[in-house]
């Protein structure tokens, strides 16, 4: 049985908070939490590229603009996510 929307946005927030580096942790479960429930399956599906990396220094470093997003990883969610910093 394939898994539900709202199982995968549960279990991406939760991934979100335990990445295994504190400031990332810290960046991408307030915004996981703030922003997954209103997801689609394409942006769930972005963001879990993202993850999929298990580059947390890196996926940090592009969020706060120290490094440039690669091209397979610059999209709508990762401008919502470098902006999220902005909103806190």
């Amino acid at each position: 049985m394939p898994e539900s929307i709202e199982i995968r946005r549960k279990r991406l927030i939760h991934r979100s908070r335990y990445t295994g580096m504190k400031e990332t942790d810290l960046l991408l479960g307030s915004f996981a939490a703030r922003h997954l429930p209103d997801f689609d399956a394409a942006q769930l599906d972005a963001y879990e590229a993202l993850l999929d990396t298990n580059e947390d220094p890196q996926i940090y470093a592009w969020a706060i603009g120290r490094d440039p997003v690669p091209p397979a990883f610059d999209t709508p969610v990762m401008k919502l996510l470098q902006a999220f910093k902005l909103d806190r």
